[in-house]
């Protein structure tokens, strides 16, 4: 290692030159800022406009397979209210937390019911306000009864496509709108199923 002197009134101050280290430091200073603001949006981006999420559950089959891939988006419905036929990621209401369900578990299930909709399902068929809806995305018919009942406000009715298999609102009642983290929108795994939902 080599040092520069210098004159500094009457005293003379070495000064050791730029280490190997502080070399190395400075050449990875702008990779490492790069690194840190990438990390830093990828955050931002997942908190408040769109993550990815796993599928557990057969209980979205045939639209939603298990280990299928989907994004999440989250801004949509800060713009409008969740519609009929959107497909929801939610954190688990109070009742299935009484179950055993925590806050980290989300659960992926179709609109159905709308604030106000009177739903009902009955003879295989699902009814919003007396009126039988068709449904082709469904596994097979339902083969229980439920209702009927008003949708309250600010929540919604949400069932699996795989009615007879799934742990929803048939189940364990209304979906408030606060527990909705946001709508799945695209299936991105696997290769061969890509596509919009």
């Amino acid at each position: 290692m080599t040092s520069e002197k210098k004159n500094l009134g009457t005293e003379v101050v070495e000064i050791p030159a730029e280490t190997w280290w502080m070399k190395a430091w400075n050449s990875q200073r702008e990779n490492l800022q790069i690194v840190i603001i990438a990390l830093g949006l990828a955050i931002v981006i997942r908190a408040l406009v769109a993550e990815p999420r796993f599928i557990p559950s057969d209980s979205m089959i045939p639209t939603l397979h298990v280990g299928d891939r989907v994004v999440v988006e989250k801004i949509s419905y800060y713009l409008e209210p969740p519609k009929t036929g959107d497909i929801v990621v939610f954190t688990p209401p109070e009742q299935l937390q009484e179950q055993g369900f925590t806050q980290d578990q989300a659960f992926i299930k179709r609109v159905i019911g709308l604030p106000g909709q009177t739903v009902a399902v009955k003879k295989g068929l699902v009814y919003l306000n007396d009126k039988p809806i068709v449904e082709k995305y469904i596994a097979e018919p339902p083969k229980y009864k439920w209702g009927p009942y008003v949708v309250p406000a600010n929540q919604y009715f949400v069932m699996g496509d795989n009615r007879n298999n799934s742990n929803d609102s048939s189940r364990w009642g209304f979906l408030p709108k606060k527990n909705i983290i946001g709508r799945a929108v695209v299936r991105f795994w696997p290769l061969e199923r890509i596509g919009q939902l």
